[in-house]
């Protein structure tokens, strides 16, 4: 062609390219092909017009899908769309490769695309080579936009140091994978070894503690915060060569050493080494540069986490106490499992206390202690400073000898004093508290309570009661609230269990369906006091528990606090209880008349496994009687004593409700519009055996049932 003469024909052109024109519409369904581009379809050359299916017929499936989501693509951000095409036979075999580039434009009011495109044969490359990456196709992209959601929603759930060295050492790049992979951190003017892969341990010790002033790759991008690319060992060695001979044994073709940056510092650099030569071209450069910026962010979530748990951990665990000495006589365990969100801290705790006086003056040890549980209101860290300051107050007002009431009466006023200054209400906090001072001689256990659950006792049989106890308000909420004390006597066998609300309610359980499971576990251990504490933590914090959940959809988690105290049999003592007596003891006082629902409900629990419901809603109708005429026709308060005896079948149950007054009932013989003075008829109706016996100072009605009378139920 001389200068000056016309132009040829695009036509033309394109045919000596051997490039094909086509056009489709999708409103239409129509794609239309010049001759070139039939030909390199495998249909005749000539213009033709088909149809989407026959047009479809020619392609692979998979490049098919390909085309449409490229296609989208391309409208979306208004660019070309480049896609690699399989052209398949009759017999479905790919006869050739063809490269289509296309303009599409979308039409809204049809919502159709239509596109005018060029196809053009091109060689596929021999996979690994700089050729074979050296285009940007829709496969290529297509295939990288996937991996970077998988790279960066699996650096994003790392929750470790550990963890992000993993996912970065299981990345599968698109067209290339590096087969060695090391993560350089810095302290002060030294690079350091986070991690590696690829390499075997102890290949990092020449890297290990190397300035940064060394003629290092690494080094170099730590100091400029700019990444190195080198393609070949020639390229390494002529731009490093004094650290040269300290790479050349791993025997790799290529290397990308990329800066570790997060918010605008470099942390460290991440080195990314090739057994086959790679030209690092301007898309797989973005693919490296955009995996060390999810690195980076990765490494420094993790390593913020790390310090954030060392450091809310030990804080916490500093301010649990160890339970000190062995009780003769008794045996202590305890738990404390933190949340399992945010800071990892809370308000839980617990504590075990030597008191003054008594036997420990004479004999160190042996003297009465005291075991406090409770929980500060919140998770965080004022919650956990609370704690340690309301433990500490705790175990001021115990070491000057107050007794359980006076303890959370003052701790109460001083929780309460520290919100005075505080601006915003809503960081007053209260806390919740079990105070429990035990004599371990005689097994007298005195209990004050400020909001918090109840004891739960686990007799020798394995029999599990709720022990209902006297309380107050939380401490801090009111200065001048009163805890009254319950005596309670913890038998030689038995196991007295403190918990806080978080053991009983984890998992999405409300507090009825939680202490179900707990009971469950506390009745059908079999082991030591140790293996017991360990079985309730599992029941609740472990992977079972949300699989078995209440009626609640709430899943909010919360601390977990257990205190288990165990009074020890006492060995070849005749006069010890034995293993087959099954007691519970409750007053009710006369300003308590509330109380005598407690006391059936105790009386329930107590007879849980009694094969007659007949005989156990006998006794629970005439515990009634009896408590109530205590409460009527007395002054005095009354105390229920009522225990099980004997072997299963031949089990008796005793009943027995103490006074001070001496006024000894009597019968009497009421009419029909009598309102009182039937108790002791139904006590001689229903009772086995009853009786009333004077004390030196008041008296005491007793009755009892034998489970062989009961009969079962039909």
């Amino acid at each position: 062609m001389r200068t000056g003469e016309p132009l040829p024909a695009v036509g033309e052109v394109l045919t000596a390219l051997a490039t094909g024109l086509w056009h489709w519409d999708t409103a239409t369904e129509l794609v239309t092909v010049d001759a070139e581009a039939a030909r390199l379809l495998g249909l005749p050359a000539e213009r033709a017009t088909l149809t989407e299916a026959q047009a479809r017929a020619r392609l692979h499936p998979v490049d098919w899908n390909e085309i449409i989501s490229v296609v989208g693509l391309a409208v979306a951000e208004d660019t070309l769309a480049e896609v690699r095409i399989r052209i398949m036979d009759e017999r479905g075999h790919v006869i050739r490769t063809v490269r289509s580039r296309s303009k599409p434009s979308y039409d809204a009011d049809k919502k159709s695309f239509r596109l005018i495109g060029t196809l053009q044969e091109v060689t596929e490359p021999t996979p690994g080579t700089p050729a074979g990456r050296t285009a940007v196709t829709g496969d290529w992209r297509r295939s990288r936009e996937a991996f970077l959601l998988d790279a960066g929603r699996a650096l994003a759930e790392a929750r470790s140091t550990a963890e992000v060295l993993r996912v970065a050492a299981g990345l599968s790049m698109p067209g290339f994978s590096p087969d060695g992979l090391a993560v350089f951190g810095v302290e002060g003017d030294r690079l350091t070894i986070i991690g590696h892969h690829g390499q075997q341990p102890g290949d990092e010790s020449p890297f290990s503690h190397m300035s940064l002033e060394t003629d290092y790759p690494a080094a170099e991008v730590v100091r400029t915060g700019r990444a190195v690319y080198l393609s070949s060992p020639e390229a390494y060695r002529s731009r490093y060569p004094v650290t040269w001979p300290l790479a050349q044994r791993f025997d790799r073709q290529s290397w990308a050493f990329l800066p570790l940056t997060v918010a605008g510092r470099t942390m460290g650099a991440w080195m990314a080494g090739f057994a086959y030569p790679v030209a690092f071209t301007p898309d797989e450069r973005s693919v490296l540069t955009t995996v060390a910026r999810m690195l980076a962010q990765a490494l420094s979530r993790a390593g913020l986490a790390e310090s954030e748990r060392e450091l809310t951990d030990g804080l916490q665990r500093s301010m649990l106490p160890t339970l000190g000495p062995e009780i003769p006589g008794m045996t202590v365990a305890a738990r404390y499992v933190p949340t399992g969100g945010g800071l990892q801290v809370g308000g839980d705790w617990y504590d075990m206390l030597p008191l003054p006086g008594g036997t420990s003056r004479t004999k160190p040890g042996e003297g009465r202690f005291a075991l406090v549980i409770g929980d500060v209101q919140g998770h965080d860290v004022r919650a956990a400073g609370l704690m340690g300051q309301l433990r500490i107050a705790l175990r001021a007002y115990a070491a000057e000898g107050h007794r359980p009431d006076a303890v959370l009466s003052r701790a109460s006023r001083f929780l309460n004093g520290m919100a005075y200054g505080v601006d915003d209400p809503s960081d007053m906090r209260f806390a919740t508290c079990l105070y429990v001072e035990a004599d371990p001689v005689t097994g007298v256990l005195e209990v004050a309570r400020a909001g918090h659950p109840d004891p739960a006792i686990r007799m020798t049989d394995g029999t599990v009661l709720a022990r209902r106890t006297q309380g107050g308000l939380p401490l801090g909420i009111d200065p001048d609230a009163d805890y009254p004390t319950t005596r309670i006597t913890l038998e030689p066998g038995e196991t007295l269990m403190l918990c806080t609300d978080g053991l009983i309610e984890t998992g999405g359980h409300d507090f009825e369906t939680g202490w179900k499971r707990i009971r469950t576990i506390l009745e059908s251990h079999d082991g030591d006091l140790e293996e017991l504490a360990d079985a309730l933590i599992q029941a609740v914090h472990g992977p079972s528990s949300h699989h078995t959940t209440g009626p609640l959809a709430d899943r909010r988690e919360d601390d977990i606090a257990v205190l288990l105290l165990h009074r020890q049999e006492e060995g070849g003592d005749p006069a010890a209880v034995p293993p087959t007596v099954r007691r519970t003891m409750l007053s009710v006082a006369q300003a308590e008349p509330e109380r005598v629902a407690v006391a059936r409900q105790q009386l329930r629990e107590l007879l849980h496994d009694w094969p007659s419901a007949d005989q156990v809603d006998s006794a629970v109708l005439l515990l009634s009687e009896t408590l109530t005429n205590v409460l009527v026709h007395t002054d005095a308060d009354a105390l229920l004593l009522a225990e099980v005896r004997g072997e299963t079948g031949e089990r008796r149950m005793r009943i027995e409700v103490t006074d001070t007054s001496d006024d000894l009932p009597h019968k009497r013989r009421p009419g029909e519009l009598a309102s009182s003075g039937r108790g002791l008829m139904l006590i001689e109706l229903l009772a086995d055996t009853w009786g009333v016996d004077p004390q030196g100072e008041g008296k005491s009605i007793w009755f009892e049932l034998y489970e062989s009378s009961g009969g079962g139920d039909e």
